[in-house]
């Protein structure tokens, strides 16, 4: 039968183990010096143990799967398939427009049935669908060229930098933003459009 216990509940029984247990007779070995290289290979080994069921428990942990009742982020094609005038015209009425940053449910390239709330940076629109570029804070995208770096904003509540994934556009439908996050300044969305006219056949 399937253990009943989450996986932070399994950490916790692994930590009191090792504290109550396991810790308690290494020291007492320790205080015996023909025992103490054995004890230390024993604490080695006791503390990579531990370490490794740490992972599994947390890499247990299901994914946030796909929120119900509203709609989702899904579709993404390449830029230059959805190539078009872009102008900078935020304008935050309730409605999506180039130069502000929502907020979406995305969901994963590798998991259509999981997915992530994340803010996009609106870029244009397809008829009732805006047309969005993904954000993300992971540093990784700094030397990445289908990044571009924008900067912190108000869109991250931890002020983190953010970089803009330039080489895949997201269809957004309207009744899928979450909020209006924030309003680029025209200055570094124009760096953005710029790489979208130069290398995306954006106009």
């Amino acid at each position: 039968m399937a253990s009943q216990w989450s996986p932070w509940q399994r950490i916790l029984k692994t930590t009191e183990h090792l504290v109550f247990n396991e810790a308690p007779k290494l020291i007492r070995q320790l205080q015996r010096p023909e025992n103490v290289p054995r004890t230390i290979q024993q604490g080695i080994k006791l503390g990579i143990d531990a370490g490794l069921s740490v992972l599994a428990a947390a890499s247990a942990e299901p994914r946030p799967a796909i929120s119900a009742g509203r709609p989702i982020t899904k579709v993404s094609v390449p830029t230059a398939h959805r190539a078009r005038r872009i102008a900078y015209a935020p304008n935050l009425d309730g409605r999506a427009d180039p130069g502000e940053v929502v907020w979406t449910w995305v969901v994963y390239e590798e998991d259509p049935s999981r997915g992530k709330d994340r803010p996009v940076l609106v870029v244009g629109r397809d008829s009732s669908m805006s047309l969005g570029l993904m954000l993300s804070s992971q540093e990784r995208h700094e030397s990445d060229r289908d990044w571009v770096g924008i900067g912190a904003g108000n869109w991250d509540y931890e002020g983190r930098a953010s970089w803009v994934r330039l080489d895949r556009v997201l269809d957004v439908p309207e009744e899928g933003i979450r909020r209006e996050g924030a309003i680029l300044d025209r200055e570094t969305f124009e760096v953005v459009a710029r790489r979208l006219r130069l290398e995306y056949s954006w106009r």
